[in-house]
């Protein structure tokens, strides 16, 4: 099977040095395979969205030379193959009527970090109430190899409990929608912050509920501020400028472990991607989880 990537990230603002590293190593990972690299936008949490962030993020990548193969996937768009997915899993969900409040009570009660206590699992819930479609997750240690970061393994039902595929407010939730959208893209390859490595066995566990294929996942290290947070719009991350491009791309390949030349070195944005491309070394990659931005 012929190499596959993406880069899918939320227009809840404007591409920072965070998101820049992210699409880099995929673009990277996969044009040096001779392979593809598509672009999904995970448009579905319509509330949070930033108005223009869609098409800002599309422009920047342009101006930045990212070059898509095909067209741009909107999961807004997708919303009938989330829903199919869902009744396919029927069997193994419920639906809940938890509010925040009532699972932060719980998680203090029992000294865990919003892990779900399965509350409404046997509670009857009308179908005409609102509510959210949780997963039943098995008690089982689920295992990956992680490109950059090795053996990786997590207990579900210890670590997150049963995890919601649909708010209450009717949003399919993040860990369907990916699912859903790899294996219709047909991914072979996912390489994405490591801030994500936590989601991959709640990932992994549905792919195998619905006789989707397991991609090859490698987690780059997340950038972060002077104060140690993760870069993201919630930690105010400076969005990237299309005049400054050459060097951003040279500062995420020096994060990256892949030793560019200096920025003066390239003299058009072609030559720095020939460059990139003809150099990248996934091995290169730090085996970390963070460290600070250049």
């Amino acid at each position: 099977m012929s190499h596959t990537g993406r880069f899918a990230p939320s227009p809840t603002g404007l591409l920072h040095f965070g998101s820049l590293l992210a699409a880099t190593a995929s673009y990277l990972e996969a044009r040096s395979q001779q392979g593809r690299w598509l672009l999904r936008l995970e448009d579905l949490d319509k509330p949070r969205e930033s108005k223009g962030a869609s098409a800002s993020i599309i422009q920047t990548l342009k101006a930045y030379g990212f070059e898509w193969d095909g067209d741009i996937l909107f999961q807004s768009q997708r919303l009938t193959a989330y829903q199919d997915a869902l009744h396919q899993l029927k069997t193994h969900t419920y639906r809940c009527t938890c509010s925040r409040k009532q699972l932060q009570e719980d998680a203090q009660a029992n000294n865990t970090n919003l892990i779900y206590t399965g509350r409404c699992l046997t509670q009857a819930i009308p179908e005409h109430q609102p509510a959210a479609i949780r997963l039943k997750v098995p008690s089982q240690k689920l295992k990956f190899h992680d490109a950059i970061l090795g053996d990786y393994e997590q207990d579900l039902q210890q670590a997150v409990g049963d995890f919601v595929l649909r708010r209450a407010d009717g949003i399919f939730a993040y860990q369907l929608a990916v699912v859903v959208d790899d294996a219709w893209q047909g991914i072979t390859h996912i390489v994405r912050g490591a801030d994500l490595l936590n989601n991959t066995p709640r990932q992994l566990y549905l792919q195998q509920l619905l006789g989707f294929n397991h991609p090859h996942y490698a987690h780059i290290p997340m950038a972060t501020n002077a104060n140690g947070q993760k870069l993201s719009k919630q930690s105010y991350a400076p969005a990237i400028t299309p005049d400054d491009s050459i060097r951003q791309l040279v500062h995420a390949l020096q994060f990256l472990g892949q030793n560019p030349p200096p920025p003066e070195y390239f003299s058009h944005l072609n030559t720095l991607w020939d460059w990139a491309i003809q150099h990248w070394q996934l091995n290169r990659v730090p085996k970390l989880i963070s460290r600070p931005s250049p």
